[in-house]
């Protein structure tokens, strides 16, 4: 009687759930009426809000009634069985709901969604020469390389000084736009020690170095043809790097299909069984990225021009594998701040040389596998209202940013 008790209490725990979605879905179905023409859209945005709702719910541990029926066991329920860690039982049950509602998978996917775009790139547009001859200051950068290194061009944007950078309101302002779903506390974002951490790599080209490799490998653009997609994309940023004389290891597995069926859900599981067992094939493998293309409103196009092309913007990417509650304990990254270090790198080097070619670094709340390497990086190449031609312009930036920070250039 005792257990089911607990298990009606559970299904009532459940029905409890489904009401406060529903409700959430249909205060935003009410709310959207007015301002949609159309059912499609108000549908649409009524699910976002929902879903919205729920997963802040989720990532907050706000919503504990789902949890119900997987943490209330009494002692001795789990038979003759040891019960797991409650940390792994949560887990547990939070995987287990999310396979029940996949909708939510997109809160927690690496796509930004966002629906109009930035009105200001990474960076405020003010040299740091600029800033600290006003307040005077002095000790500003030379005019030909940034606080993260050189490249053989021109600087036409911004540059600054490490007193800025140190400002942590000011560093997050203009460099990141932060998740719902993470926190970056001052302790994290340390601009100091992000830019002490060398990144050059420490073996001469022969064994693989970079590995290149695609968790969505069917993520297309808007003209693309057949074969034109992201893994096309990543195969010309090999070849520029192999051309920078690095070798490169570029996997063109598809793990966001299964059976012949687009599974997003599981992709990144999937991916990190392949790119595990391909650093152990080739442990001298020391810089692992992840090539994607973002998901945005159709009404933005994420687009600047390089060298006179259109050139797709990147956005470097961030897993802090942490919430707003703290750190997500069955999901660790040892290398977390060396993550940080190379996009902040880059994309000091970004803004000085190729002013607009970069967002802001996005951080979220999960891993996205960007624990199997220090010199880990997700990089999102426009989204899917950018031609081809776009993203596959937006490499030779990125060939020279990676080289600048990979070959130690100072």
């Amino acid at each position: 009687m005792h257990v089911g008790g607990r298990r009606h209490g559970g299904r009532l725990s459940q029905a409890a759930a489904v009401l406060l979605v529903s409700g959430s879905l249909l205060g935003g179905l009410w709310a959207g009426a007015g301002a949609v023409e159309n059912w499609p859209d108000i549908l649409q945005n009524a699910v976002g809000a929902g879903g919205r709702w729920l997963a802040a719910s989720l990532w907050n541990q706000r919503g504990a009634f789902f949890l119900q029926e997987a943490s209330g066991r009494a002692d001795g329920e789990w038979g003759e069985w040891q019960e797991p860690d409650p940390s792994y039982r949560n887990y547990q049950a939070l995987r287990r709901f999310y396979e029940e509602h996949a909708y939510l998978s997109w809160y927690g996917g690496e796509e930004s969604g966002i629906r109009e775009k930035e009105e200001t790139p990474a960076g405020d547009g003010q040299t740091g020469d600029a800033a600290f001859a006003l307040s005077g200051q002095s000790g500003v950068l030379a005019g030909s390389q940034t606080l993260a290194g050189s490249i053989d061009r021109p600087i036409t944007g911004s540059t600054y000084v490490l007193e800025q950078l140190m400002d942590y309101d000011f560093l997050m302002k203009n460099f990141y736009n932060v998740h719902t779903s993470t926190t970056a506390g001052r302790d994290m974002m340390d601009a100091q020690a992000l830019l002490d951490v060398d990144l050059a790599l420490d073996t001469e080209a022969g064994s693989p170095q970079i590995l290149i490799y695609h968790t969505h490998s069917q993520e297309t653009f808007a003209d693309s043809e057949p074969g034109e997609n992201v893994v096309a994309v990543g195969e010309e940023l090999a070849r520029l790097l192999t051309e920078k004389g690095y070798s490169v290891y570029h996997d063109t597995s598809v793990y966001d299909l299964r059976d012949g069926k687009l599974d997003r859900s599981k992709a990144y599981n999937y991916a990190l069984e392949g790119v595990t067992s391909i650093l152990q094939t080739y442990p001298s493998i020391q810089v692992v990225l992840d090539i994607h293309r973002d998901g945005v409103g159709e009404n933005v196009h994420l687009v600047t021009e390089v060298d006179g092309r259109p050139t797709a913007q990147i956005m470097f990417f961030n897993g802090l594998s942490q919430t707003p509650e703290g750190a997500i304990e069955y999901l660790p990254n040892p290398y977390r701040e060396e993550n940080l270090a190379f996009s902040l790198q880059m994309q000091l080097g970004a803004v000085a040389y190729y002013p607009g070619y970069t967002r802001k670094i996005y951080l979220k709340g999960l891993r996205y596998n960007m624990h199997l390497r220090p010199r880990s990086s997700l990089i999102e190449v426009g989204a899917q209202t950018n031609t081809f031609e776009e993203a596959v312009n937006a490499m030779g930036p990125l060939a020279e940013l990676l080289d600048m920070v990979l070959g130690g250039e100072e």
